[in-house]
């Protein structure tokens, strides 16, 4: 996998290549990025990338003229000559598609993603609709730094990519099979008056299995029930899930209503 940057701040995407398990993934060859600098591709001596936007309105926009130039010069074409050469062109941007771990998987298989960081106001419009592949958003929410959520999107794709990490790691985190990830303990057995769960000193794989099972869907009722919610109308879950659901769901709805439904005296 290949990441391609087009930033006004390189030095915050050099920063996070440098560090932790992506550094490792760069020395073993199994990731490459580069970050490009958009001023060097600014047409005066004062390196000059934003402007007033055309209407009027506070704030500033990045120019077309930089933006274009540095993503050609990374193999972009515009969508009129002959489709990209290079990888997917992805603006980070409020209004784009919202990202979920689906997407994450998805953008994972691409050999090349090349992301567009936008700052101030945004980008010119014509950049969008001569370059851009795909519009992404990170979350409802506004950041002043498109290089946040680039980083965001490059940190849930590149663990996906084969070699990176274990695939056992992968398995049950959140959001795979539809639910959350269980609760994990290490040492010591007792912190505090906390203990670990008894269960999980057993060595009996099998009771494990079934208990973090059951305490996925726990949390996922409790935290992200429009998951649950997701997954039964996909048809995501096993037989051992649903009726998991259907059981502790059923508990949950007698806590909050304060009562339990009594059976038909007929």
């Amino acid at each position: 996998m290949k990441y391609t940057v087009l930033t006004l701040f390189p030095e915050i995407i050099d920063a996070y290549f440098a560090s932790s398990i992506m550094a490792k993934a760069v020395n073993r060859g199994i990731v490459a990025y580069r970050s490009v600098n958009i001023r060097d591709f600014a047409l005066d001596k004062h390196r000059t990338c934003d402007d007033a936007p055309y209407g009027g309105g506070a704030g500033m926009l990045m120019l077309a003229e930089p933006l274009g130039k540095a993503l050609e010069s990374v193999g972009a074409v515009p969508k009129d000559d002959a489709g990209h050469l290079s990888g997917r062109v992805i603006y980070l941007s409020p209004g784009g598609r919202p990202f979920t771990q689906d997407v994450a998987r998805e953008l994972a298989r691409e050999d090349e993603l090349i992301l567009l960081c936008g700052r101030y106001e945004g980008i010119d419009q014509r950049i969008i609709d001569a370059y851009v592949d795909q519009e992404i958003s990170i979350g409802d929410y506004v950041l002043s730094s498109g290089e946040v959520a680039a980083l965001a999107v490059i940190d849930a794709t590149y663990r996906l990519v084969d070699r990176v990490i274990t695939a056992e790691s992968l398995e049950e985190e959140s959001f795979s099979g539809g639910l959350l990830e269980y609760p994990q303990y290490t040492r010591p057995e007792l912190y505090g008056t906390l203990k670990v769960p008894e269960l999980l000193l057993s060595g009996h794989h099998e009771n494990i299995r079934r208990w973090r099972l059951k305490k996925r869907v726990e949390k996922t009722l409790a935290l992200r029930p429009d998951l649950i919610r997701r997954g039964e109308d996909t048809g995501l879950f096993d037989g051992e899930t649903r009726k998991l659901i259907q059981e502790l769901g059923g508990e949950r709805n007698e806590r909050d209503t304060g009562h339990r439904s009594l059976p038909d005296e007929g």
